[in-house]
């Protein structure tokens, strides 16, 4: 039996066994200085444009991400990362990482890529113990090139199990998505919180259908996102990065 909570002197503290999952809350937090709010990944080109008008408008077009980003090119890298540090297997997690970032297709996605990875690296070194920041430096080079390297490592660490951290990632990636057209749309809050409850409810499937994509099919599949970060970089007033 798991146990939540035991006695310490007047008050209750919480056992290990619900670290995880709390670790698992900080990693996928809007509160981590990662930067993710800065970035739209091509939406805001798309609000520009005309591409994305609406509430309608815009859960076809975070559903587009979804199935054809996050589904078969980023869920299955985090996959492969998550193995490779649990196995110890540098190459493979070197290999994937440098997969990920050479599937970016703009050089704002790819500038995003890594900043948001070194932000994630910084982080983490400061929360590790000495240990755990010998560890760190050994996958450097992969931890700063690619974010999902500092969630594969963070959850090997933080002895996160795959389908939370799966589950988590994708939530973290369409809160923000929602919250930025929330500001670029405009959705309005209640039309923001109704997309994340209509929209959450594909991330169980979209997680089962990564966790069996083969290495001959992972990549990404979405030029509508790639056209609209290539022509962002150019965009006369901006809110976000990307």
């Amino acid at each position: 039996m798991t146990k939540t909570f035991y006695r310490s002197g007047d008050g209750l503290s919480l056992s290990d066994s619900c670290l995880p999952g709390l670790r698992l809350l900080q990693l996928i937090s809007p509160a981590l200085p990662t930067g993710a709010f800065t970035y739209s990944q091509g939406l805001e080109w798309a609000v520009e444009c005309g591409w994305v008008r609406n509430q309608g408008d815009t859960r076809r077009w975070l559903q587009s991400v979804l199935s054809g980003n996050l589904r078969c090119l980023e869920l299955p890298v985090l996959i492969r990362l998550y193995e490779a540090a649990k196995g110890d297997n540098h190459e493979m997690f070197h290999y994937w990482s440098h997969w990920l970032y050479a599937n970016r297709e703009t050089s704002e996605l790819r500038d995003e890529e890594t900043q948001r990875a070194r932000a994630l690296d910084a982080v983490l070194v400061n929360l590790a113990d000495r240990e755990h920041r010998r560890e760190l430096e050994d996958w450097r080079d992969a931890l700063r090139q690619c974010q999902l390297a500092g969630y594969a490592l963070a959850a090997k660490h933080w002895h996160i199990q795959l389908t939370d951290l799966l589950q988590g990632y994708t939530w973290s990636w369409l809160e923000n998505a929602v919250a930025a057209a929330i500001k670029l749309v405009p959705l309005g809050q209640t039309g923001g919180q109704r997309l994340l409850f209509e929209l959450s409810t594909d991330i169980g499937v979209i997680v089962e259908q990564a966790a069996t994509t083969e290495d001959s099919a992972i990549g990404a599949s979405t030029p509508a996102l790639a056209i609209a970060s290539s022509l962002h970089e150019t965009q006369y007033s901006r809110l976000f990065r990307s």
